[in-house]
């Protein structure tokens, strides 16, 4: 697990590139020279009634321009007080948090789905293996072009619009792709289809949890999951995403 920093990051470019989703890049002193795929930061409010850092996935690192790339959808004040922000402002992050994706060299899934897709992107740019890149959407086909210059993407959408009709496995299943690891993020309804979807494959299967946190560095117990092995800080039967997380082998936990 990489060393963590705080510092205050530049916002040296930011857009709406969907209905409520946010493209940022921030310019860092050190956060990203150390991130890996899978990784996340926390985000200071201006707002001093607003305490807690706000976590978001790492999209794209640019170790050359030391920059990070953040995609995230408003979900409520804070990433709201971000979305209004604009070039040139600071803001307080701290990071890189977690651990990240190991990386293999197999034939692999990346699997993303809804503001799970983002993060998927520097695994995809960094993986050095046969990708089958699968992307679940509801709507708007945000980063969709930019997959497409790291392996083969299906997308799979809720009405049929684009691509396969249904989820990810359904997409899976209908272009008849197999591969021997899975890498996935998304919603927990996507995760646990995946997982029970590996377990019956013998697939090796690595999953990012999201999850709500609170201090985001593993003090306040606040995100923990259910794990089957006891956890050597609580010696309780959990992890914390935001510690042991975000990325698990799928069968270590239960979610």
């Amino acid at each position: 697990m990489s060393e963590k920093k705080r510092e205050t990051a530049i916002i040296i470019r930011k857009e709406e590139i969907s209905y409520g989703i946010y493209d940022m890049w921030l310019r860092t002193e050190q956060i990203a020279e150390l991130a890996k795929p899978g990784q996340f930061v926390s985000l200071y409010c201006a707002d001093g009634s607003r305490l807690l850092p706000r976590p978001i996935s790492i999209c794209e690192i640019d170790k050359n321009d030391k920059a990070i790339r953040l995609v995230y959808r408003v979900a409520g004040k804070g990433t709201e007080e971000f979305s209004k922000m604009t070039t040139g402002m600071q803001l307080d992050i701290i990071g890189p948090l977690g651990n990240g994706f190991p990386t293999k060299k197999k034939k692999a899934f990346l699997i993303g789905g809804g503001i799970g897709i983002p993060p998927m992107l520097e695994l995809a740019k960094q993986l050095d293996c046969e990708k089958q890149i699968v992307l679940g959407y509801r709507d708007d086909l945000f980063l969709y072009e930019e997959f497409k210059k790291y392996g083969s993407v299906y997308v799979a959408t809720e009405d049929g619009s684009a691509g396969t009709e249904g989820n990810v496995l359904d997409a899976i299943r209908e272009n008849g792709l197999d591969a021997e690891v899975i890498y996935a993020c998304g919603p927990l309804p996507m995760l646990r289809a995946l997982k029970e979807y590996a377990a019956k494959n013998q697939i090796e299967c690595w999953v990012s949890l999201e999850e709500r946190m609170a201090c985001g560095i593993g003090a306040c117990l606040g995100c923990v999951c259910k794990s089957k092995n006891k956890d050597a800080h609580t010696n309780v039967n959990n992890k914390r995403i935001c510690k042991e997380g975000p990325v698990f082998l799928a069968e270590e936990v239960d979610f």
